[in-house]
């Protein structure tokens, strides 16, 4: 239990690491004078990136990280010049789309009304010996 700690405790200062080392590279790319494209350091970009590490940190369980990287990412394609297209023309569709992926491939959490009142046997067995 103890090594399991210790191993998704390094995970996670793995991740936080490599974070922090693409946000130095950027940087100092940035102040040596190399042409860095306008849209790396802008909010959404934060926002994808926040939301790509929240998701590494929680072993991509539950859905904050998703909906972070999602309007992230959305705006961080509407910002790239290569992807031009109208964002409000299909956020409803995509949202939908990912709404009905959500319903799809989310964890089954199926629970028996009857596993309640189940009667499970009592064992008296002196374990310790």
């Amino acid at each position: 239990m103890e090594n399991l700690i210790k191993k998704n405790h390094a995970d996670k200062q793995f991740g936080l690491g490599v974070l922090i080392i693409a946000i130095g590279s950027v940087f100092l790319l940035r102040n040596s004078g190399i042409d860095v494209p306008h849209w790396i350091l802008k909010w959404h970009t934060i926002m994808l990136g926040i939301g790509l590490w929240m998701g590494y940190r929680k072993n991509f369980q539950g859905s904050s990280w998703l909906a972070l990287t999602i309007i992230g990412g959305l705006f961080t394609l509407k910002a790239i010049t290569i992807f031009d297209f109208d964002l409000s023309r299909i956020s409803t569709a995509l949202i939908l789309i990912g709404l009905g992926l959500y319903v799809i491939l989310k964890p089954k959490k199926v629970q028996n009304f009857d596993q309640y009142f189940e009667k499970k046997p009592v064992d008296f067995t002196d374990k310790e010996s």
